[in-house]
């Protein structure tokens, strides 16, 4: 009676008395074996038809082990030969490689499409709240911070973090994370950080001193780096899209047709326009450094992030410089094409530094991503480290070397 093992949508022979034990034809060699570790979900049947047998193995997993080609191939030894074994050996290896590449290439392309597709929705949300401004963007911006926090000193607790430290109690990390969700709208309201950063740094060290057991200097060190990481450096987009209130006036085309129920011209402000023009400076950056990695990618740039290259880097940068000084030029703003392309300059440094100093926490943390909350993206701080530095250099460049705000 014949019959044949199907993988996918192809038939191996195989004497369907191998499949049984038959006590008349002892063999030691006529089981299938199946490993269990790498015999990843997949549905097992026998199909009789006529003359014919099917043993039909449905794969729903990811991989299975090639010793079922070979246990299949070795099943009859005394109607196939040793040539013929190997030749069902090699083809078995041969399916699953070419399933396996299949599977994995259509893994990817999931991936890059919910990449694109939350890409999309967070570029078109984000862009709205920096337009609405005011309390729209501080509260925004303060939910990205608590989230943001709370990934923070979870990978802080991580076994890889706490292998060489003492991490900070719980009930702390969660009243730093409130804390630092707060500090963007006490900037908002009183106009300063210094009072609310140092006033929450005092309560947090209190809490830790005076918590039971034996508080640890790396307790205090991890959470105070918390604080400046997670509350202190986003404020400083707080101040620059919100503070710097003068009317960008040089600005003209798209922004004198601003329709006036939405604020008219004096509605696009200095901080306004410097927010846009360093958000969308960091996107090309990352964006041009990720296509000039793929394609010209040879020297590594650091340990720290291995898939980053200088080649890359220089890419990002000039990408991230030329992003900056045409939208200066669709704004007006800054005039000097100098000061474009040191602001460019600034807003790469800043978000290359913020991308390394999460990808070494990351590393020291043995993980990957710093969460799951986007779907093909990771956590809230694998989106948003590059920003997490460039907010306060790009304010404190446009207050201190453009005192006018636009020269």
């Amino acid at each position: 009676m014949a019959s044949s093992v199907e993988i996918g949508r192809n038939l191996i022979p195989l004497p369907l008395t191998s499949l049984c034990a038959c006590p008349c034809r002892p063999s030691s060699r006529n089981t299938l074996i199946f490993n269990q570790k790498r015999f990843c979900r997949f549905n097992l049947g026998i199909v009789l038809d006529g003359s014919k047998s099917v043993l039909r193995i449905h794969r729903t997993g990811i991989s299975i082990n090639r010793r079922l080609i070979a246990a299949v191939a070795r099943a009859e030894p005394d109607s196939i030969n040793e040539e013929n074994a190997k030749e069902e050996v090699d083809k078995g290896q041969k399916l699953l490689e070419s399933e396996d590449s299949v599977s994995e290439s259509q893994l990817k392309a999931s991936q890059l499409q919910k990449r694109i597709v939350f890409g999309l929705g967070i570029g078109i949300s984000v862009g709205g709240v920096v337009l609405a401004g005011g309390w729209v963007f501080t509260v925004a911006l303060a939910a990205a911070v608590f989230i943001g926090s709370r990934e923070y000193f979870e990978l802080v607790r991580s076994r890889g973090i706490t292998a060489g430290m003492t991490p900070p109690p719980r009930y702390v990390s969660r009243v730093c994370s409130v804390i630092c969700a707060i500090i963007p709208i006490f900037t908002l309201y009183f106009g300063q950080i210094d009072v609310s950063v140092a006033s929450a740094a005092f309560i947090v060290a209190m809490a830790l001193l005076l918590q039971r057991g034996n508080p640890r200097f790396a307790q205090l060190s991890s959470t105070m780096f918390g604080l400046f990481y997670c509350g202190y450096l986003p404020c400083f987009w707080v101040k620059l899209r919100c503070a710097m209130a003068a009317p960008a006036l040089n600005t003209t085309g798209v922004v004198s047709a601003w329709p006036i129920l939405l604020g008219g011209q004096a509605h696009w402000t200095v901080g306004l326009v410097a927010t846009l023009i360093s958000i969308s400076g960091i996107i090309a950056a990352d964006t041009f450094a990720f296509i000039g990695g793929k394609a010209f990618g040879r020297t590594q740039l650091t340990s720290i992030s291995p898939k980053k290259t200088w080649e890359g880097t220089v890419v990002g940068l000039g990408g991230c410089i030329a992003t900056t000084v045409v939208l200066s030029k669709i704004f007006h703003w800054p005039t000097s094409l100098l000061s474009a392309i040191a602001f460019g300059f600034l807003n790469f440094f800043g978000s290359i530094f913020g991308d390394l100093t999460e990808s070494m926490i990351k590393r020291d943390a043995g993980v990957k991503d710093s969460g799951s909350l986007i779907p093909g993206h990771g956590g809230i701080l694998d989106r948003v480290d590059s920003y997490i530095f460039t907010g306060a250099l790009a304010y404190s460049f446009v207050k201190t070397f453009l005192p006018l705000y636009g020269v």
